[in-house]
């Protein structure tokens, strides 16, 4: 009588056990399904627009760069260089070069690249040709090579937000 029991509730733990399993198997071709008709609609065009140039938190995905930022940059034969230089989402920018006490102005527009580090961009106008680290609020103007200027006016290639 022991015996038949327990063959019976053997029987039924298999029965119980085998018609689980389809179940399982029709679920996961489900999902497999949905998500290669969700990859399949999105275009490969809008991935490759919304995907930063370097990967982690870097100035050009995890900032509020875009905006209008100024500074009166050093000159070799005036007081100086007001500047002020308009960044905007769509990879274009406006950049205004006032020099002081010499009455003369210069103006051009673009576009800009991001480096492979997404930190520093660089300026693609027709005269223009800058590269400036991206901060917080904040650009610091690079030299030609791409690396910070140093010495006692090192604070005057530093470009605030407005």
């Amino acid at each position: 009588m022991m015996n038949s029991k327990m063959f019976i509730l053997r029987i039924a733990s298999a029965a119980f056990l085998a018609s689980c399993n389809p179940k399982e198997k029709t679920t996961e071709t489900t999902d497999a399904t949905t998500d290669s008709a969700t990859v399949q609609t999105t275009p490969s065009d809008s991935i490759a627009k919304a995907t930063p140039t370097a990967p982690g938190d870097t100035s050009e995905n995890a900032l509020d760069w875009p905006g209008t930022y100024e500074a009166v940059v050093p000159c070799a034969d005036c007081p100086g260089i007001k500047t002020s230089l308009t960044i905007n989402n769509d990879k274009t920018f406006s950049i205004t070069e006032e020099y002081l006490e010499r009455n003369s102005q210069n103006q051009d527009k673009g576009t800009f690249k991001w480096d492979a580090t997404g930190s520093i961009i660089t300026l693609k106008g027709k005269t223009a040709a800058y590269k400036y680290k991206v901060g917080e609020n904040i650009l610091i103007q690079l030299d030609m090579d791409g690396k910070e200027i140093t010495g006692p006016n090192k604070d005057l290639y530093v470009f605030k937000k407005k």
